[in-house]
Formats: C-alpha cells, structure tokens, sequence
C-alpha cells in the first residue's frame, strides 16, 4: 500500500552509490554480506526493497516480505535458487506491520522453516488488523473520515475499492520472535542495533550497524518521500506527527556518512541533510495547514493543502489519515481550536 503520500523534492547534498535496483530476480551486493533485492507493487508507489544478509554458517537472514502477490512468490523463488543457492534461511524479520513489508511472512517462515522476528507491537497490529477486529475494519476508517468531512462519493469508492490489508498479507505467523529499541543483534557476524521509531507504525524496528556503516532504515527514513504519517480509527487523537519528529533525532545521532538502505528508493549517503529537509518538509506543511484553518476547515478541506496532485481512492485514504494527523499536531499546540458541527463533523480553526 501506498503510505508515503507528501513528496517532497530530492535533496542534492544526498549521495547514491547505486545508480539503479537490481533487475528482478537478482540481487546487488551493497556491503560485505548484504544484498539488495527489490520486488514490485501494483500502486504509485511500485516497489519494495527488502534485504538478505549472509550469516557465518552460510545461511541468511532476511530482512522483510513484500506484498502476498502470486508475483513476489516468484520472484522469491528465483532468489532461493540463485542468491540462497539452497542454502537455509535462519530467520526472517519483519520491520513493521505493513502489508508490503509483512506481507509474505507467513508463506515465508512456512516454506523456509525459519521463525519470524518482529517487534511486540508490530506482530500485535498484524494480527488485529489481519483479523479485522474492532478499530481495524474499513468501516472504522470511513467512519473516522465520515467525521473529518469526506463526502459521501468518495467515501462509498473507498468501500468498495479491491484493496485489503486481508488481501496484501499471508495469515502471520502465530509466534514470533521479539526485537526490542536498543537491543544488539548478530547478523552476518557483526553486531546490529534495534533502532525504534514511532509515527509510522506503532514499534518499527530499523537496524544499525557501525562495524559495516549500514542502517537498513524500513521506511522511516526515505530519500524522495517524507513517510506517511496518519491518524487510524483505534486512536482517533493521536500525534504521529509529533512521534515521526522525535524518532527523526534518533537517526540524526548515526554517523553522516553511514549508507542508508531504505525500503523505497535507491539506498543513499546523507542522512543528517535528509533529516533537516524532512523536519523543514513538515515544518512549512504544518504552516500552510495553519493557514488554510484561518476560516474553519476538515481535514477533507485540507487533503488539497497537503497534497497538490489528484489523488485516487487508494490514495486519498491514507490522504485523509495524514490531513487528520497533521491537524491533530496543532490542536495538540494548541494552535488550532477544533469544534463539532451540526452536521457531525469536525473543523479546526487557529486560536485567538
């Protein structure tokens, strides 16, 4: 699913080693042991980079799914043939719980025989939203954009769009292995830091390693696209504006030099420019969402702030999640005033 929705201009201080992915099926070595596979998407967004790390004994690890299409099944197994060569899988492990990234995990793990590692929350949002129980069901999300001011014509081709998280996803595994923030993990010989970050997804895991100057960064941080970062039905005033900032810092602690491999993309070098002009992307976003509010607005009224382009239905849900998210951020700063129509929604306008 497309969950980067603001594109905010590339950065020319970024540096990309890469000129272009490997070609389906194959795979580009990166670092001593690591290697790049890239597999396709059927949205705007048309593809996802997942990792393989080659352990001391000859097994991998790798480093998330992609989406459970007949499409990313072939494809794997035209890298169990030519990257693994047979050899075995030690585990798979999960950054977050989004379809694209968790997607194959259960096929995976079942068909490798090799346990899934994930963060707690991250296995828990799989599952309840694989399961579709309360607070993760499409008609909480139209019901929370009901509120915020979506009309009734776009709100009925969101209902009915093909579309699922049901759909992008095998049934997740039913154990996993937990990866906690700020734990050391061996990987490939070498040590790997578990790098927490929020706004995105409730616990997604990056990974750091100093000894070979690697961050496989998931989507938290990416070199073209600012992450989406939305308000979902299960927590209809939270901030993910504000966690997204804050786990930013924790990146911007990493050397500068260190080679970022993202899920979206081509990995790059420049992770301290990227992270100012993403803080500088939301900073004059924030800004233009306060002054659109200086009459009472929706979010429905804001999507055309956040994002100058027609968006399609697909699009416009997670559209409508970032416009709710960034309102909520300066109501929180109590910098907007927000009220309950008569006609059931909700408007924000700036405080006196």
């Amino acid at each position: 699913m497309n969950r980067h929705a603001a594109v905010p201009a590339p950065e020319p201080a970024l540096r990309f080693p890469f000129s272009h992915p490997p070609q389906a099926g194959h795979s580009t070595e990166v670092a001593p042991g690591v290697y790049w596979l890239r597999m396709p998407l059927p949205f705007a967004l048309d593809h996802i980079n997942l990792w393989a790390v080659r352990e001391d004994d000859g097994s991998f690890t790798l480093i998330d799914c992609g989406l459970n299409t007949d499409a990313t099944r072939t494809l794997w197994e035209q890298h169990f043939e030519r990257l693994l060569g047979g050899s075995r899988v030690s585990r798979v492990i999960v950054t977050h719980y989004h379809p694209d990234h968790v997607g194959l995990a259960g096929w995976l793990t079942q068909r490798l025989d090799a346990p899934m590692w994930m963060s707690e929350s991250e296995f828990l949002m799989a599952h309840v939203s694989y399961g579709e129980l309360p607070g993760h069901r499409r008609e909480d999300q139209l019901a929370l954009y009901r509120l915020h001011g979506l009309d009734a014509a776009r709100e009925e081709a969101i209902r009915n769009r093909p579309h699922s998280y049901r759909r992008g996803i095998t049934e997740p595994p039913a154990s996993f292995q937990r990866l906690m923030d700020g734990e050391s993990l061996r990987i490939g010989g070498r040590a790997w830091q578990v790098i927490v970050g929020h706004g995105h997804a409730p616990e997604h895991a990056a990974l750091y390693c100093a000894e070979a100057g690697v961050l496989i960064s998931g989507d938290m941080l990416l070199p073209k696209i600012s992450t989406n970062v939305s308000v979902w039905p299960e927590q209809p005033e939270a901030d993910p504006v504000a966690l997204f900032l804050a786990s930013l810092q924790r990146f911007a602690a990493l050397p500068e030099d260190v080679l970022v491999l993202p899920s979206h993309g081509l990995p790059f070098h420049g992770a301290h420019d990227r992270i100012a002009a993403l803080h500088t992307h939301h900073a004059e976003r924030l800004a233009e969402v306060l002054e659109a509010c200086a009459a009472p607005a929706s979010a429905a009224d804001i999507v055309p702030v956040l994002f100058r382009r027609q968006l399609d239905d697909h699009q416009m849900s997670f559209a409508m999640g970032e416009a709710i998210a960034h309102l909520n951020h300066l109501h929180r700063q109590q910098r907007l005033e927000r009220t309950h129509g008569d006609d059931g929604v909700l408007r924000f306008a700036r405080s006196a």
